[in-house]
């Protein structure tokens, strides 16, 4: 960390994450908890995420890029059940009380949270090593979520954006110094929450791909007790991409790589032109690459052949 002025917990918490908070929150930071209020018979959605210096990022990643990843995950979460952020609560482990490099982290955070109105309405800065864990809060109208249990078959599978292009972009960050557009997607991933609520009413069944679009669409395939049937040459693989590693390399990052934050759902035919609209909206491809099916498993076709995919997805405990 930086060298800069050395502070305790509470003016940590007064100088850099004290904000002034919406007409919702009755009660936010400097109390033992939140108060918040939500309209008529809205639902709450709650999600948390927990990155760790050393597993979730480079130990030197700018903490600009820290502040704003801890919540783009949580935002990530949120838009894959169509639901609205409206608060969160952040836990900061640090190893001293660096002002600078809290400064910096701060304002990752709050840029994206203004971005998304979403207000920081409690949470703990304590010392040791880095990590930080966020509850993001969100509303959703009743019957309007999207969860991971309604996928039918004959429903078309669904991506957004270019799967690949941040664990590329990882890779790149352990080996040079300079960052460009790849390291980018993954320092600075974009939640796509005007996507996700755009998709309520249209998704029979949404996740977020955080572990690998081939990982992730299995849970949701899983959860919702169907296969699919999918064409490895749909896979949309940014021009970033495919310049960086070639076609087979790029594949293997579409579905393997994880950390995208990108939107995988599954929708019926007849919602094809919606989902044309959302798309041109959100200035963001969305790419349908199969079709769900009533016998169990992924299964991906390569010129008309089974094409294997060896799922490689990092795991915490195995």
């Amino acid at each position: 960390m930086a060298g800069g002025p050395k502070l305790d917990e509470d003016a940590i918490i007064r100088r850099y994450f004290q904000r002034p908070a919406g007409p919702d929150v009755l009660v936010g930071i400097g109390d033992d908890g939140a108060i918040t209020r939500l309209a008529g018979s809205e639902r709450l959605v709650t999600a948390v995420d927990t990155l760790v210096a050393g597993v979730h990022f480079p130990a030197r990643t700018p903490p600009h890029a820290v502040g704003h990843r801890v919540l783009a995950v949580n935002l990530s979460d949120l838009a894959a059940m169509a639901a609205r952020p409206r608060w969160a609560t952040l836990s900061l482990s640090i190893p001293s009380a660096d002002g600078a490099w809290v400064r910096e982290f701060a304002a990752g955070f709050f840029a994206l949270a203004r971005r998304h109105r979403v207000s920081l309405i409690g949470g703990d800065t304590v010392r040791g090593p880095l990590n930080v864990s966020v509850t993001a809060l969100g509303s959703v109208a009743p019957d309007r979520e999207v969860r991971r249990t309604g996928a039918r078959p004959g429903d078309g599978v669904f991506v957004t954006g270019y799967p690949g292009e941040a664990v590329a972009g990882r890779l790149l960050l352990a080996r040079r110094g300079r960052t460009g557009a790849l390291e980018k997607r993954f320092l600075y991933p974009q939640p796509r929450v005007s996507i996700g609520r755009a998709l309520a009413g249209v998704a029979s069944a949404m996740i977020d791909v955080s572990d690998g679009l081939h990982h992730d669409l299995g849970k949701l395939l899983n959860a919702s007790g169907v296969g699919a049937d999918l064409e490895v040459p749909l896979l949309p693989l940014s021009r970033a991409l495919l310049g960086h590693c070639g076609v087979a390399r790029a594949r293997r990052h579409a579905l393997m790589g994880g950390d995208d934050y990108e939107l995988a759902f599954t929708a019926g035919e007849e919602e094809s032109a919606i989902i044309g609209k959302i798309a041109s909206r959100n200035s963001c491809r969305i790419t349908r690459i199969g079709t769900v099916s009533s016998r169990r498993g992924l299964r991906w076709r390569l010129d008309g052949q089974d094409w294997r995919v060896r799922d490689s997805t990092f795991a915490h405990f195995l």
